[in-house]
């Protein structure tokens, strides 16, 4: 748990707190250290996971908060930039599309993970995080200079069209397996109730033969009874 890939994903969570505060504390210093802080924090994203790979040092633990650290720090800046108005309105749009991408994305991998079904992360995927930490972190430094915030919201219409296309084909892998486990089920039902059949038709068979043989057998009976009457007359 405490080797530098965890510390990494670790710091990661911890400067949230510290970076939400410049929703309350509106001075350029601030915004600058939170963007600061930010940038940092998206660095590691890329580092932690080098490092585990690299290391042999890979853990559940990394596995599973490295996502989540992810998830917190963009959905705490969205936050920010949408409460600090550091965009124009318009562009809530790609917010709300990378926040429902989120959910989800999320949603997704819990189920897929209850019947065992990875959903692996593409390399569009990366590329959409890529330009959302580099959006997020250049808006974040809007008081310094507006070109800052023009680039930024650019990149922020980008990566809610990358965001909008990967959530899409996660959706599409979800929906591929719950077709295919529907296929699945539709197969089962088919085979079952056509060996309900044969079972049936065997049944039938073996009646009609058992019926045949107790008619032969009442026929032999029969002429036999007939051949001893005569011997008896």
């Amino acid at each position: 748990m405490y080797n530098l890939p965890n510390l990494l994903t670790i710091s990661r969570i911890v400067v949230i707190p510290v970076i939400f505060l410049s929703i309350y504390i509106h001075s350029l210093a601030w915004s600058v250290f939170a963007a600061i802080l930010f940038i940092i924090a998206s660095i590691t994203d890329y580092l932690d996971g080098y490092l585990a790979r690299s290391r042999n040092e890979t853990s559940s633990f990394g596995r599973l908060f490295d996502p989540i650290a992810d998830k917190l720090l963009v959905v705490s800046a969205l936050l920010i930039i949408v409460a600090n108005r550091l965009v124009h309105e318009i562009s809530y749009i790609p917010v709300v599309v990378i926040l429902c991408r989120e959910v989800l994305v999320s949603g997704l991998r819990e189920f897929l993970a209850e019947v065992k079904v990875g959903l692996p992360v593409t390399r569009l995927a990366k590329w959409k995080t890529g330009f959302q930490m580099t959006a997020l972190s250049l808006i974040l430094l809007a008081g310094v200079s507006s070109v800052f915030a023009i680039i930024g919201e650019v990149l922020l219409w980008v990566a809610g069209a990358l965001t909008f296309i990967t959530g899409y084909q996660y959706l599409e892998k979800g929906m591929e397996y719950i077709r295919g486990e529907a296929a699945s089920q539709t197969i089962k039902k088919e085979v079952k109730a056509a060996t309900q059949k044969v079972i049936k038709a065997a049944k039938n068979v073996k009646s009609a033969v058992e019926t045949t043989a107790k008619k032969h057998a009442m026929k032999k009976q029969a002429r036999k009874a007939i051949q001893n009457s005569k011997k008896a007359k």
